[in-house]
Protein backbone atom coordinates (compact mmCIF):
# COMPACT_ATOMS: atom_id res chain seq x y z
CA UNK A 1 0.00 0.00 0.00
CA UNK A 2 1.10 3.61 -0.93
CA UNK A 3 0.24 6.23 1.09
CA UNK A 4 -2.29 8.49 -0.11
CA UNK A 5 -0.14 11.63 0.81
CA UNK A 6 2.94 10.27 -1.20
CA UNK A 7 2.54 12.93 -4.22
CA UNK A 8 1.43 16.19 -2.37
CA UNK A 9 4.34 15.45 0.15
CA UNK A 10 6.86 14.71 -2.90
CA UNK A 11 5.91 17.74 -4.42
CA UNK A 12 6.03 20.35 -1.66
CA UNK A 13 9.23 18.52 -0.93
CA UNK A 14 10.76 19.53 -4.46
CA UNK A 15 9.17 22.86 -4.29
CA UNK A 16 11.00 23.84 -1.14
CA UNK A 17 14.59 21.98 -1.19
CA UNK A 18 16.13 21.69 -4.90
CA UNK A 19 18.43 18.58 -3.48
CA UNK A 20 15.06 17.13 -2.79
CA UNK A 21 13.95 18.06 -6.28
CA UNK A 22 16.58 16.69 -7.73
CA UNK A 23 15.56 13.06 -5.87
CA UNK A 24 11.80 13.23 -6.53
CA UNK A 25 12.33 13.73 -10.27
CA UNK A 26 15.12 10.98 -10.07
CA UNK A 27 12.80 7.98 -8.17
CA UNK A 28 9.85 9.20 -9.57
CA UNK A 29 7.16 6.64 -9.51
CA UNK A 30 8.89 4.66 -6.47
CA UNK A 31 7.58 5.26 -3.14
CA UNK A 32 6.97 4.05 0.53
CA UNK A 33 4.95 0.65 0.63
CA UNK A 34 3.72 -0.70 3.64
CA UNK A 35 3.73 -4.63 4.01
CA UNK A 36 2.82 -7.02 6.46
CA UNK A 37 0.22 -7.31 9.56
CA UNK A 38 2.17 -5.10 13.16
CA UNK A 39 3.19 -8.90 15.11
CA UNK A 40 4.76 -10.55 12.33
CA UNK A 41 6.37 -6.60 11.23
CA UNK A 42 7.96 -6.28 14.68
CA UNK A 43 9.03 -9.87 15.31
CA UNK A 44 10.76 -9.95 11.95
CA UNK A 45 12.24 -6.45 13.19
CA UNK A 46 13.77 -8.51 16.62
CA UNK A 47 14.81 -11.71 14.19
CA UNK A 48 16.91 -9.52 12.32
CA UNK A 49 18.70 -7.33 15.02
CA UNK A 50 22.51 -7.38 15.08
CA UNK A 51 23.06 -10.03 12.36
CA UNK A 52 23.13 -9.50 7.72
CA UNK A 53 19.96 -9.40 5.59
CA UNK A 54 20.84 -13.12 4.65
CA UNK A 55 21.19 -14.42 8.31
CA UNK A 56 17.91 -12.86 9.38
CA UNK A 57 16.08 -14.41 5.88
CA UNK A 58 17.48 -17.36 6.90
CA UNK A 59 16.14 -17.14 10.04
CA UNK A 60 12.86 -16.04 9.27
CA UNK A 61 12.28 -18.43 6.92
CA UNK A 62 12.88 -21.20 9.61
CA UNK A 63 10.72 -19.24 12.20
CA UNK A 64 7.85 -19.00 9.47
CA UNK A 65 8.33 -22.93 8.71
CA UNK A 66 7.64 -23.50 12.59
CA UNK A 67 5.25 -20.94 12.66
CA UNK A 68 2.93 -20.60 9.86
CA UNK A 69 0.63 -18.38 10.81
CA UNK A 70 2.72 -15.50 12.91
CA UNK A 71 0.67 -14.59 15.56
CA UNK A 72 0.97 -13.68 19.50
CA UNK A 73 -0.60 -17.02 20.36
CA UNK A 74 1.47 -19.37 18.42
CA UNK A 75 4.69 -17.45 19.50
CA UNK A 76 3.84 -18.59 23.28
CA UNK A 77 2.38 -21.84 22.47
CA UNK A 78 6.21 -22.45 21.43
CA UNK A 79 8.80 -23.11 24.27
CA UNK A 80 12.40 -21.05 23.97
CA UNK A 81 14.01 -24.59 23.00
CA UNK A 82 11.73 -24.61 19.74
CA UNK A 83 12.31 -20.70 18.80
CA UNK A 84 16.40 -21.33 19.34
CA UNK A 85 15.97 -24.20 16.74
CA UNK A 86 15.09 -21.61 14.32
CA UNK A 87 18.43 -20.32 14.97
CA UNK A 88 17.54 -17.31 17.16
CA UNK A 89 19.53 -16.21 20.30
CA UNK A 90 18.60 -17.09 23.64
CA UNK A 91 17.76 -13.40 24.57
CA UNK A 92 15.93 -12.91 20.71
CA UNK A 93 13.52 -15.77 21.99
CA UNK A 94 12.83 -14.46 25.31
CA UNK A 95 12.37 -11.04 23.17
CA UNK A 96 9.38 -12.87 20.63
CA UNK A 97 7.98 -14.27 23.58
CA UNK A 98 7.50 -10.62 25.59
CA UNK A 99 6.40 -9.21 21.80
CA UNK A 100 3.75 -11.56 21.90
CA UNK A 101 2.86 -11.40 25.49
CA UNK A 102 2.25 -7.16 25.04
CA UNK A 103 0.09 -8.25 22.16
CA UNK A 104 -2.09 -11.01 23.38
CA UNK A 105 -2.47 -9.04 26.68
CA UNK A 106 -3.80 -6.07 25.15
CA UNK A 107 -0.72 -3.65 26.27
CA UNK A 108 0.01 -2.98 22.53
CA UNK A 109 -2.72 -0.95 21.61
CA UNK A 110 -2.92 -1.27 17.96
CA UNK A 111 -6.74 -0.80 17.23
CA UNK A 112 -6.05 2.88 18.96
CA UNK A 113 -3.02 3.51 16.80
CA UNK A 114 -5.00 5.74 14.45
CA UNK A 115 -5.58 8.23 16.90
CA UNK A 116 -2.37 7.91 19.02
CA UNK A 117 0.47 10.28 18.44
CA UNK A 118 4.06 8.80 17.26
CA UNK A 119 5.57 9.54 20.89
CA UNK A 120 2.27 7.46 22.36
CA UNK A 121 3.15 4.76 19.84
CA UNK A 122 7.17 4.57 20.54
CA UNK A 123 6.47 4.92 24.12
CA UNK A 124 4.56 1.64 23.76
CA UNK A 125 6.60 -0.01 21.86
CA UNK A 126 9.37 0.03 23.49
CA UNK A 127 8.02 -1.22 26.02
CA UNK A 128 8.40 -4.33 24.81
CA UNK A 129 12.12 -5.55 25.69
CA UNK A 130 14.24 -5.91 22.43
CA UNK A 131 12.13 -3.03 20.71
CA UNK A 132 14.05 0.39 20.76
CA UNK A 133 13.76 3.86 19.00
CA UNK A 134 15.02 3.12 15.94
CA UNK A 135 12.74 0.16 15.41
CA UNK A 136 9.71 1.89 16.93
CA UNK A 137 10.79 4.47 14.19
CA UNK A 138 11.14 2.19 11.66
CA UNK A 139 8.00 0.58 11.89
CA UNK A 140 6.13 3.89 11.91
CA UNK A 141 7.45 4.88 8.65
CA UNK A 142 7.48 1.04 7.05
CA UNK A 143 4.64 -0.35 8.38
CA UNK A 144 2.15 2.56 9.90
CA UNK A 145 3.23 4.72 6.70
CA UNK A 146 3.61 7.80 9.69
CA UNK A 147 4.13 10.86 7.41
CA UNK A 148 6.92 12.88 9.66
CA UNK A 149 9.08 10.77 11.53
CA UNK A 150 13.01 11.72 11.30
CA UNK A 151 15.06 9.18 12.61
CA UNK A 152 18.17 10.92 14.23
CA UNK A 153 19.77 8.00 14.79
CA UNK A 154 20.06 6.30 11.69
CA UNK A 155 23.28 5.42 10.31
CA UNK A 156 21.98 6.08 6.63
CA UNK A 157 20.02 9.47 7.36
CA UNK A 158 23.23 10.71 8.99
CA UNK A 159 25.66 9.85 6.00
CA UNK A 160 22.86 10.96 3.33
CA UNK A 161 22.37 14.51 4.86
CA UNK A 162 26.18 14.74 5.53
CA UNK A 163 26.87 13.84 1.59
CA UNK A 164 24.28 16.17 0.29
CA UNK A 165 23.49 19.40 2.76
CA UNK A 166 27.18 19.39 4.87
CA UNK A 167 29.92 19.20 2.54
CA UNK A 168 30.38 15.12 3.87
CA UNK A 169 30.54 16.03 7.00
CA UNK A 170 28.51 14.27 9.43
CA UNK A 171 26.00 17.29 11.41
CA UNK A 172 25.56 17.44 15.37
CA UNK A 173 22.89 15.61 16.39
CA UNK A 174 21.63 19.18 16.65
CA UNK A 175 22.03 20.66 13.27
CA UNK A 176 20.61 17.57 11.34
CA UNK A 177 17.14 17.54 13.82
CA UNK A 178 17.36 21.47 12.80
CA UNK A 179 18.12 20.36 9.05
CA UNK A 180 14.60 18.00 9.61
CA UNK A 181 12.28 20.98 10.53
CA UNK A 182 13.06 22.27 6.68
CA UNK A 183 11.02 19.13 5.66
CA UNK A 184 8.23 18.99 8.10
CA UNK A 185 5.66 17.57 8.16
CA UNK A 186 7.29 14.97 5.65
CA UNK A 187 10.49 14.40 7.26
CA UNK A 188 9.10 10.47 6.34
CA UNK A 189 9.36 10.55 2.75
CA UNK A 190 12.18 13.15 3.17
CA UNK A 191 13.75 10.67 5.06
CA UNK A 192 13.08 8.08 2.18
CA UNK A 193 14.46 9.65 -0.15
CA UNK A 194 17.63 10.61 1.45
CA UNK A 195 17.99 6.81 1.77
CA UNK A 196 17.50 6.25 -1.93
CA UNK A 197 20.03 8.85 -2.40
CA UNK A 198 22.80 6.18 -1.09
CA UNK A 199 21.00 2.85 -2.02
CA UNK A 200 18.50 2.79 -5.39
CA UNK A 201 16.92 -0.08 -3.75
CA UNK A 202 14.38 -0.08 -0.84
CA UNK A 203 14.53 -1.92 1.86
CA UNK A 204 11.89 -3.87 2.93
CA UNK A 205 10.69 -3.58 6.53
Amino acid sequence: MTPEYWQRASSELARADPVMAGFVSRFSGASLVSRGDPFSTLARSIVGQQISVKAADSVWLRLTALLPVMAPAEVLACDNAMLRSCGLSTRKAEYLGDLARHFSCGRIHFDCWSSMSDAEIIAELTAVRGIGVWTAEMFLIFNQLRPDIFPLDDIGLQKAVALHYFQGQRPPRKRLADQGEFWRPWRSVATWYLWRSLDPVPVEY
